[in-house]
């Protein structure tokens, strides 16, 4: 494995979580002008090129769940699984960070929230998924999505689903893709939110009780 594969795959998931995020942000924004459609369409659509990119670089896998299913169907190898979800988690957390910079009215940033039951979105996530695996390795050649087929049918297949189920769940099928947006509400929101109540900690005890120099270990206390 070398670094172009990972840099690939960076690039290749940002590009996705940038633009399919990003046209749900400028739907929001924009009152709704791109529509359903138009945000399914940008999902396909940019998947598609990112395969003829980057297909004969890295695979064009630009999703966690692809590169576990090529692992589990034998066609790629354990080592590399690890290396490619780190550089897509990556790619994708940095898009996110883009349109927080760009758009930073917008809370949400294009995360996938189920509509109705979790129950629900997650049974539903499985079968597009699952779909979307099998057409992957129809139109593939080892653990590399190419051919001149392969982006139309990939794009099209994500364009399909995203369309029909993103209202329900989100149509999400990539792990990279939903945790990127979530990290501000899940991840950083918590953080912020845990230091904002030391300061107000400090603003009304006594000093050294919230900023005091120990370690916060029990044995410090």
């Amino acid at each position: 494995m070398t670094l172009k594969k990972l840099v690939a795959e960076f690039i290749g998931t940002f590009a996705l979580v940038f633009a399919g995020t990003g046209a749900i942000v400028v739907n929001e924004t924009s009152s709704g002008m791109i529509s359903q459609v138009g945000i399914a369409l940008t999902f396909g659509l940019i998947v598609l090129a990112m395969i003829y990119t980057l297909g004969d670089i890295s695979g064009a896998h630009i999703n966690p769940a692809v590169t576990i299913g090529f692992w589990v169907a034998r066609r790629f190898q354990f080592a590399a699984v690890l290396p490619y979800t780190v550089s897509q988690c990556a790619g994708a957390i940095t898009a996110s960070l883009s349109l927080r910079f760009l758009f930073p009215q917008n809370i949400m940033l294009g995360s996938t929230i189920p509509a109705g039951a979790a129950a629900q979105s997650f049974v539903l996530e499985m079968i597009l998924t699952a779909g979307l695996m099998f057409v992957i390795l129809g139109v593939s050649t080892g653990a590399r999505e190419k051919g001149i087929t392969a982006g139309i049918v990939v794009g099209s297949v994500i364009a399909l689903e995203a369309l029909f189920a993103g209202p329900v769940c989100g149509a999400s099928m990539n792990p990279a893709r939903s945790l990127a947006p979530a990290l501000w509400i899940y991840l950083v929101a918590p953080a912020i939110g845990a230091c904002i109540g030391v300061l107000g900690c400090a603003c009304v005890r006594e000093p050294g009780c919230c900023l005091s120099s120990t370690s916060g270990r029990p044995e410090d206390r």
